[in-house]
């Protein structure tokens, strides 16, 4: 294997190996916690723009199941691992992670002390960083001045599309696609719920037009702030008091369209390990997280009550608006590669929106 090497913006130097496509590759570097499903991390949308290193130390040894997937392709911008399986095992793998790293023009790299870096990005906070082969430049000049810009603009759907349930539908709902995980979609049609699921750059008016009896804010990646025509748009939509429900970015994009605030993470929630403090019952549920962003706590004051917070440090994991029907968590109750401990959340959002009928 090719010598590879990643390159911080504050000049340290890991020397690894390469795997994957070949090449370069720059992104702003996180770590994931979790000990299983790599498969929804490589394909999640919430993760462009990124490169991800897994803190658990051997990736790949079930292989590519394609029917494990959040999105029809890799959103990271590179990906690093202690070490990968080279001989998956599992009934229903369909290649090994190599492979499917270079048919995806993914980069990677392995061989190096992922423990060591995850404690530089914890003690210094999120960084930016890029991965290049040997015989390639160091220089830190466009490590500096790199930012995720358009994330959603990239991961949303290009058209509108309805999936409906296979029995009889409890209810219609609009689903914004800010870079949503396909089981987010699954677990609403599962629910009963007729789902079509609309672009990020929507109109309210065009949301009306479908006439839905619910709206859902999905998940996605990037700044909160910086989408302030959907964030205008769903404004009007909140006017219109349907009950709406909201996951991840959605969840801070209905907090600023209610005159909240957004603020970035040292280093952000990324994990299937993640606790969430209910703040009604005093109970912790385990849950599924990947942001860097969250809303400011005391911004919601009046608006919203904080009915989650996250156990570790306290920041806002989920909000109940007080004047409008509306409820939204900053974790993901998709269940897909993580715990099902918050799955109840959707059995909440149809109780909401059948009520209101």
């Amino acid at each position: 294997m090719q010598k590879a090497y990643l390159i911080l913006e504050n000049g340290t130097i890991f020397e690894g190996k390469s795997f994957g496509a070949q090449g370069e590759a720059i992104g702003e570097v996180v770590f994931t916690t979790g000990m299983v499903g790599y498969l929804e991390t490589l394909t999640d949308p919430s993760y462009f723009g990124q490169i991800v290193v897994h803190t658990f130390p051997l990736i790949g040894n079930y292989g590519v199941i394609p029917a494990d997937f959040e999105s029809n392709r890799p959103q990271v911008s590179a990906y690093i691992v202690r070490d990968w399986c080279q001989e998956p095992s599992n009934f229903r793998c369909e290649g090994n992670l190599d492979t499917f790293l270079k048919k995806n023009n993914v980069i990677g790299l392995y061989g190096i002390d992922t423990r060591a870096l995850t404690k530089i990005i914890r003690e210094n906070g999120v960084m930016n960083g890029k991965i290049v082969t040997e015989g390639s430049g160091f220089g830190l000049d466009d490590l500096k001045n790199y930012k995720i810009v358009d994330a959603v603009k990239n991961t949303t759907c290009s058209a509108i599309e309805t999936f409906s349930p296979e029995g009889e539908a409890k209810c219609r709902v609009c689903l914004y696609d800010l870079g949503a995980k396909s089981g987010l979609v699954d677990e609403l049609v599962k629910r009963g719920c007729v789902v079509t699921v609309v672009p990020a750059d929507t109109k309210a008016e065009t949301v009306m037009e479908l006439a839905p009896d619910g709206i859902v804010l999905s998940n996605g990646p990037g700044d909160p702030a910086e989408n302030t025509e959907i964030i205008a748009e769903v404004e009007k939509l909140v006017e219109k008091k349907i009950p709406m429900f909201a996951a991840g970015l959605g969840h801070q994009i209905l907090a600023l369209a209610n005159g909240g605030k957004t603020e970035k993470l040292k280093y952000g929630h990324r994990g299937e390990n993640q606790p969430a403090t209910r703040l009604s019952t005093g109970k912790v549920y385990v849950t599924s997280q990947n942001h860097g962003y969250v809303v400011v706590n005391d911004s919601m004051e009046g608006k919203a009550e904080i009915s989650f917070a996250n156990t570790n440090d306290g920041t806002c994991e989920g909000l109940t608006y007080i004047n409008i029907p509306a409820f939204s968590v900053q974790f993901a109750i998709d269940t897909s590669g993580g715990p099902l401990d918050t799955s109840f959340m959707y059995d909440d959002f149809v109780k909401m929106v059948t009520s209101n009928n």
